[in-house]
């Protein structure tokens, strides 16, 4: 008799792997299979925060205006590389009808629940997994060179509270007498103290890790190529062949919109759009920030571990574009030399670019699909896969299982975009 997985979960980065772990928490046999290798894309080189700060969406008042204006600037923190692309445009108008008042503070509700329930959840799989990833309970903090931006962003503390969020609003002065490492010059910053950071590739591979402790399989360089139900459950054909299985999660972050059709899912095609971001790792400098920071008007992350020092962020939508663009890399360096003493390490160890799934209201896209119910989507997490990825992978399995949630579901659903 041909043996049948109870889940099949398309995409071996942190959004597979996490809801790879909390199925067998829940007694169900699991195979992951990836067309690369473990955590190859966008989970590899990102900053590592974990924030329940960063609720707000990208979806915001005032970008649309911000980022006409950057498209001439190839630097930008936020470029949209000119170019005709009918997708791209259909997201972007769609991205563009949500930059209001009311949109935004729905979008953060959402983020910030399940940013939430992440972070708690986080911790405790550190502590209980004996999580090798460099996590600590840094917080996090935003600092402001521009005293009006420093201000405007004032306006958002307010409600960042009503969410819980832990915010702590401290004026330039003071705070370069906490943070050695900034130079002089800082209007202001403001302190997240319920952040934390971890290392992101160790992150992902410790999952891998307790996935394959708890019996869990997991499949490299396995393309996924399409699922078709055969009565019993779903037939999940790949470039090694067909997977029996009842059930399938597909967690292939950016790539989502390539193989919508394959699940019977064409909203994610309009739906997510993939977003380059880059960082650089170093050597560790001798002064380094206490926490890890985020450069406001530049929009560069600064975090540092024991193994390592990066430069990241910055929001670039050019397809599938796979060349790692110097020009962007420079604004990195150039940004964090603004604001640092020692803006990078002696030694550069790595350059890197992945693509981020970017949901046109920057939440999530969790859920069954609709018509073909054995199919479970967790994608479109944009820049918050890592922060994301305990509670995403908690949903997962209680929506396999059968369980209520501890997190409501409905504001993840991909029917808000049918």
């Amino acid at each position: 008799m041909e043996q049948r997985e109870d889940v099949v979960i398309v995409g071996a980065g942190v959004i597979g792997l996490a809801s790879a772990l909390a199925l067998l928490e829940s007694g169900r046999s699991v195979r992951v299979i990836d067309a690369g290798r473990v955590g190859g894309g966008s989970s590899h080189g990102n900053c590592g925060t974990i924030t329940p700060s960063h609720a707000p969406p990208l979806a915001a008042p005032g970008v649309v205006v911000r980022a006409l204006r950057w498209m001439l600037t190839p630097d930008a923190p936020l470029y949209v590389a000119p170019r005709f692309d009918p997708a791209l445009w259909s997201w972007l108008l769609r991205f563009a009808v949500r930059c209001n008042d009311r949109d935004w503070r729905s979008s953060a509700r959402a983020k910030s629940a399940i940013l939430n329930d992440s972070r708690d959840r986080l911790a405790d799989w550190v502590r209980d997994y004996d999580l090798a990833c460099e996590f600590a309970h840094s917080g996090e903090d935003y600092v402001f060179r521009d005293p009006h931006e420093f201000e405007h962003f004032q306006d958002e503390v307010g409600f960042l509270r009503e969410l819980g969020v832990r915010v702590d609003v401290v004026d330039g002065r003071t705070y370069e007498l906490m943070e050695p490492a900034l130079k002089p010059g800082v209007a202001g910053a403001i302190r997240f103290d319920g952040d934390a950071v971890l290392r992101p590739d160790r992150y992902v591979g410790e999952l891998a890790r307790v996935v394959r402790a708890r019996g869990g399989t997991i499949v490299e360089h396995c393309a996924f190529t399409g699922v078709r139900d055969d009565g019993d459950g779903v037939r999940v054909s790949t470039a090694q062949g067909d997977i029996a299985a009842r059930e399938m999660v597909m967690a292939l972050g950016a790539w989502s919109p390539k193989l919508a059709n394959a699940i019977g899912a064409p909203a994610l095609k309009s739906a997510i759009q993939p977003g380059k971001g880059y960082s650089i790792t170093y050597s560790t400098p001798s002064r380094v920030p206490r926490r890890p920071l985020v450069l406001r008007e530049r929009q560069v992350c600064v975090t540092s571990w024991e193994s390592g020092f990066r430069l990241g962020s910055t929001m670039e939508f050019s397809g599938y574009d796979d060349t790692l663009n110097p020009r962007r890399l420079a604004a990195l360096e150039r940004g964090a030399s603004e604001y640092l003493h020692e803006p990078y390490g002696a030694q550069k160890q790595e350059q890197w670019f992945g693509w981020r799934p970017m949901s046109c209201d920057d939440v999530p896209i969790i859920g069954r699909v609709p018509g073909n119910e054995r199919v479970i989507v967790a994608t479109g997490h944009g820049m918050m896969g890592v922060s994301m990825s305990a509670a995403t992978g908690q949903l997962v399995a209680d929506l396999v299982v059968g369980r209520r949630p501890d997190l409501d579901p409905a504001p993840y659903g991909i029917e808000r975009f049918s």
